[in-house]
């Protein structure tokens, strides 16, 4: 896989993960008990972990190839 196609995955990924908790913060999603947990448990960190990906991505796989050898 490529560094660009990575990292328009990664985006997308974030972007579309990050519409959940938009809902969640203005919407109804707060008031429904599944969704609630789906969005504080899987979503939220999954974004979060997104965009250290694509924030210091190159910083983590080069500590990796050290880590490694």
């Amino acid at each position: 896989m490529t560094a660009s196609l990575e990292r328009k995955l990664i985006r997308w990924v974030h972007i579309l993960l990050s519409i959940p908790v938009v809902g969640y913060i203005y919407g109804p999603v707060a008031q429904i008990p599944n969704a609630a947990a789906a969005v504080k448990w899987v979503f939220f960190p999954i974004i979060v972990l997104s965009g250290f990906w694509l924030w210091k991505g190159y910083w983590f796989k080069k500590k990796y190839k050290n880590l490694v050898k």
